[in-house]
């Protein structure tokens, strides 16, 4: 599922929007900063604008990288705008009147119990996850039909592969140990957030794969019942009613 990664001690990710058909004010790039899956700043790619969400934001404007880590993110956001034409499903590209699409994606960071830092991406259209990307391996594994395109135009392209390769293996990783000194200690200086909630849309798993669960945990039910209902006719003389356990035992 969309951020199931991120269940270590910290974690530092970016959310990525692009909007091919901005309404009147609205950013076509934006991008949403998270430590520990909470927002510490807002990037607006194109105006190269920041707004700063939290303490913690105010305190890493003033670190060295800070202005090559726009710089990256900006990179980032013209990659995937002019890559979207090519990603995009078929279908929606010639279905006339379908609604604007938008292109997201996250990178994140994390440490792991060992100490090494791991990174990863996922992608999707509208807030539904299609496609996600190892750092470590460079696998790609399409979670949704959606993302066939993605991950058959990237897979086959080494240049954007080694593109979202190093940004998340080198400078995520750098700028998450920067940021862990700063936010540690103010999490050790005060007791109130550092961080404020999201306001971009979230991507959700395919729906199939919640309805398989479900399926799963009543299939598991009945067998459950099943069993105690032998266990109980076990004891009694052989009759109709345990025919059932018998077929089981055979």
């Amino acid at each position: 599922t969309w951020g199931s990664v991120l269940t270590h001690a910290h974690s530092l990710s970016y959310n990525i929007t692009i909007d091919p058909r901005p309404r009147d004010g609205q950013p076509w790039c934006e991008v949403q900063g998270e430590v520990d899956q909470k927002v510490f700043l807002s990037y607006d790619c194109g105006r190269a604008k920041i707004k700063y969400m939290s303490p913690l934001g105010e305190e890493v404007k003033s670190m060295n990288a800070w202005e090559a880590q726009t710089d990256t993110l900006r990179d980032i956001g013209d990659l995937l705008k002019e890559q979207m034409t090519d990603v995009t499903p078929e279908k929606h590209l010639d279905k006339v009147g379908s609604g604007p699409l938008t292109l997201q994606a996250r990178m994140s960071c994390w440490q792991e119990d060992n100490g090494l830092i791991s990174a990863s991406w996922e992608f999707g259209f509208n807030g539904q996850l299609c496609l996600l990307f190892d750092s470590e391996s460079g696998y790609w594994t399409m979670v949704h039909s959606k993302g066939r395109w993605m991950k058959e135009k990237w897979e086959n392209d080494r240049a954007v592969t080694e593109f979202f390769k190093k940004v998340s293996r080198a400078d995520c990783q750098r700028w998450y140990q920067d940021f862990l000194l700063h936010w540690e200690k103010m999490l050790k200086t005060t007791a109130s957030p550092t961080t404020g909630p999201s306001t971009m849309q979230r991507m959700a798993p395919d729906s199939s794969y919640s309805t398989w669960i479900a399926t799963g945990v009543l299939a598991g039910f009945v067998i459950t019942i099943i069993i105690i209902a032998c266990i109980h006719y076990k004891k009694r003389e052989p009759g109709p009613e345990s025919s059932v356990c018998c077929w089981l035992r055979d």
